[in-house]
């Protein structure tokens, strides 16, 4: 089928590379042009796992372009996936939405097309794109439908969740669209692609279900299933601080309660909290889009107030330990909102420098892959990038594991604990050693504790 994409962000790449992948051929448009001249080249404006490699595999069913005229008219399948940052009140600015939108309307010149929301948008989105295109498109003689198409992305994972997703859903009110969809998609539902051989298939998997609605149940599944997320990393968190105070270990509860087949295991592992791109603004939105209804969500205003909390109980921590912050040099173990991503976006590792340079301290940072990212988006925070995280070690006072990278696990920790002038570690993930990094010399301290 002739795809098109509006926007390279994580979603909409990911999207257009892996669907020309399994067949497709797909034109990828963005407005800006160097993210187009880095995609021509082979790079990715973006750090995700193995994604350089599966474009190059897939490059010769992709095309690159800032042109509407070129990506539109031949399209079956337009995916608007554009940024909707948070507005105001918590609902998402749909600025860019709407642009695509108009762009569609504006250079679509016949044949049957489904424009489809990949964006996350609140409820009555679909409506509202399809009356835009009503309004800028004289032609509608039944050329084209919108539909929903919600992702369900980790980023990190982001291409092991498209090729061997837990569930497709699409949502539309016209019959037509939603055959273009299944047809679409029926490389991926029966896995009939050939995986690549850095990303197996896993072992047993089978058929992909389909999830078949209208277009406000799509809609609300995406933003119903990241607030249940978000209320399973909230609710474990404040469980943790309950077993803090009673001296019971959050790592033992959390598989304690995780092996119950009704609850699981996954976004049980208590710590700073969720960031990123989804969590936050989802459920802001979710929020406001309730408020329209006269409803008032306070378990998921619950949650995001838990969520803040952690970050300030990092700086608490560190304040019960040392006593004084101000003069201090602290150290803060990565910097992207989890590993393997280059996302900054409503990271724990921001809130925490700035609060730490607020207090007097000097604050050093470190990432694996995230430092020039964080160069260019927080050229504000007045912290000591540091090229290694022996770097960051050396002379401080103490060290913050904020983002789990499979490098800090590994690293010399009794070479790292006789560099600082305090060889104090808060573990805000939980996922060191205790009895490890004790014997390396180091005042260990877990949040919880």
């Amino acid at each position: 089928m002739q795809v098109t994409i509006i926007g390279t962000g994580y979603v909409g790449l990911t999207t257009g590379i892996c669907l020309a992948y399994v067949g497709h051929n797909v034109t990828c448009l963005d407005t800006d042009p160097a993210k187009i001249a880095m995609l021509e080249a082979g790079k990715c404006p973006i750090y995700e796992p193995h994604l350089e490699e599966l474009l190059a595999e897939a490059r010769p069913r992709l095309r690159f372009t800032t042109s509407y005229e070129q990506a539109v008219p031949a399209a079956q399948v337009v995916f608007v996936a554009v940024g909707t940052p948070p507005g105001e009140g918590g609902n998402p600015d749909l600025k860019y939405v709407r642009s695509a939108a108009e762009g569609i309307a504006k250079h679509h010149t016949g044949g049957f097309t489904v424009v489809v929301n990949k964006s996350t948008v609140p409820l009555g989105s679909g409506n509202w794109v399809h009356s835009i295109l009503l309004d800028a498109y004289t032609r509608t003689d039944g050329k084209f439908a919108v539909a929903s198409n919600p992702e369900f992305l980790r980023e990190g994972t982001a291409l092991h969740d498209s090729l061997y997703p837990d569930r497709v859903v699409v949502g539309g009110d016209d019959p037509q669209a939603l055959e273009t969809l299944y047809t679409l998609y029926r490389p991926i539902l029966d896995q009939t692609f050939e995986a690549p051989v850095y990303l197996p298939r896993p072992e047993d998997f089978g058929a992909v279900p389909l999830v078949s609605t209208d277009l406000a149940s799509a809609e609300l599944i995406k933003y119903a299933a990241n607030a249940f997320l978000a209320l399973k990393i909230s609710y474990i968190n404040e469980i943790g601080t309950l077993a803090e105070k009673a001296g019971a270990d959050i790592r033992q509860v959390s598989k304690g309660i995780g092996l119950d087949a009704r609850i699981g295991t996954r976004f049980l592992q208590a710590g700073i909290g969720w960031g990123g791109s989804c969590f936050g603004k989802d459920t802001a939105a979710l929020v406001a889009t309730a408020s329209e209804y006269g409803l008032d969500m306070p378990i998921v205003k619950a949650a995001r107030e838990v969520n803040r909390m952690q970050r300030e109980r990092i700086v608490e921590r560190l304040l019960a330990e040392l006593k004084i912050l101000k003069g201090r040099t602290i150290g803060l173990l990565g910097l992207a909102f989890k590993p393997n991503t280059d996302d900054l976006r409503e990271a724990p590792a921001i809130d925490i420098a700035r609060k730490l340079i607020e207090r007097g301290c000097r604050v050093k940072v470190h990432d694996p892959v995230a430092m020039e990212r964080y160069a260019k988006e927080h050229p504000d925070l007045a912290t000591v990038a540091c090229a290694t995280p022996e770097e960051v070690a050396n002379g401080a006072d103490a060290l913050v594991l904020v983002t789990e990278w499979q490098e800090y696990r590994e690293l010399d920790w009794p070479s790292v604990a006789t560099s600082m002038r305090n060889a104090l570690l808060v573990d805000g993930r939980n996922a060191l050693d205790k009895a490890r990094l004790t014997r390396a010399g180091f005042q260990y301290r877990s949040l919880p504790g």
